[in-house]
């Protein structure tokens, strides 16, 4: 019995869907994400999927959205964003407790630290940031109303909206006085350039959010819940308060495979985006200590659900998540000037 997944009805669920199902199914937890739940789901015959659901235990209101990940997915299918394929969506809390979604399972590799690193041969490793940066384009790129997700959210005062949403979850999950964060908060507020355009935009694009080849290529763009439309900059910030150096005094997240040999540096990727898309990123100072204040934020509320048994396993990273908080967020006053 795996925690989190009811086999019987999950089984006969997916059965109904995929033709030739060889029972029993093996279901076993895909470690390393600090949000949803991840499983990959196995038959008899070696076929693979893969089934996401909501955390177990307290959830905040809106958060881990099923069916709104599974419609970003089925949407994305015929675009140039490179995305799992979708099996089917269930929203029957009878089968397994919480709405949940099951894709194909593609074949990649998860870049987290330097042991996964050495998946990557460092002759192709400048190639991973090279094609990060053009699926980010790809996806800003998408054309909303064609893939019908023009109703996605709010276009205009993205940053603004996203720095009163983090800061009510910082609030509603901490258990403790770091005044810092409202300080950047506040200066942050002060500073927000105008927002040309809205895109599609992720809103956690990472390289540990994406399965990447040996050689390079992404293979698929993971992990959607947290999507939206807003600044494709803020986009591109993530993707640099996530991307460390060798010479980075800190590791938000306590390991990171780009500070191995042959990896891209922040400043490659920036010249990369204007290259590819044709934005200016002159501001993008604003964005990369953006992203560095919301990534203390969620990190404080993933440490929180841990703590609250939320997930199934604690990972060793998670323990350092109260120190990352602090550095990031002095990071991002250092940036803003707070």
């Amino acid at each position: 019995m795996v925690k989190g997944i009811e086999d019987k009805p999950v089984t006969e669920w997916l059965a109904a869907r995929v033709q030739n199902l060889e029972t029993p199914l093996e279901f076993e937890l895909i470690t390393g994400g600090h949000s949803n739940l991840t499983y990959k789901v196995s038959d008899q015959a070696g076929r693979r999927w893969v089934l996401r659901r909501p955390p177990l235990g307290h959830v905040l209101e809106g958060a881990h959205d099923m069916v709104r990940e599974h419609r970003l997915l089925a949407s994305l299918a015929p675009s140039d964003v490179a995305v799992p394929p979708v099996v089917g969506l269930c929203t029957d809390d009878q089968i397994n407790g919480a709405d949940f979604y099951v894709t194909e399972f593609v074949d990649g590799h998860v870049l987290r630290d330097g042991e996964s690193a050495e998946a990557v041969d460092p002759l192709y490793r400048s190639r991973v940031g090279e094609r990060l940066i053009e699926s980010l384009a790809a996806i800003h790129a998408v054309d909303l109303e064609a893939t019908g997700l023009a109703d996605l959210g709010k276009r205009e005062d993205y940053v603004a909206r996203q720095l009163r949403t983090w800061l009510r979850q910082f609030n509603a999950m901490t258990s403790r006085s770091l005044p810092l964060i409202e300080r950047v908060h506040d200066a942050l507020a002060k500073k927000i350039p105008t927002q040309s355009e809205s895109t599609l935009i992720h809103g956690d694009f990472r390289l540990d959010n994406c399965l990447v080849t040996g050689e390079g290529e992404v293979a698929a763009v993971l992990d959607w819940e947290i999507s939206t439309l807003g600044d494709p900059l803020a986009d591109l910030g993530i993707l640099l308060a996530y991307w460390s150096e060798p010479d980075d005094i800190f590791l938000p997240l306590g390991e990171a495979a780009t500070i191995e040999n042959g990896f891209s540096k922040r400043s490659d990727l920036i010249e990369k985006y204007s290259v590819v898309t044709g934005r200016d990123t002159n501001e993008i100072d604003f964005f990369y200590a953006f992203a560095n204040w919301r990534l203390a934020c969620i990190l404080e509320g993933v440490h929180a659900r841990y703590v609250g048994g939320a997930n199934v396993e604690i990972p060793d990273e998670v323990e350092i998540f109260p120190h990352s908080v602090v550095h990031l967020v002095e990071r991002a006053a250092e940036i803003i000037g707070a």
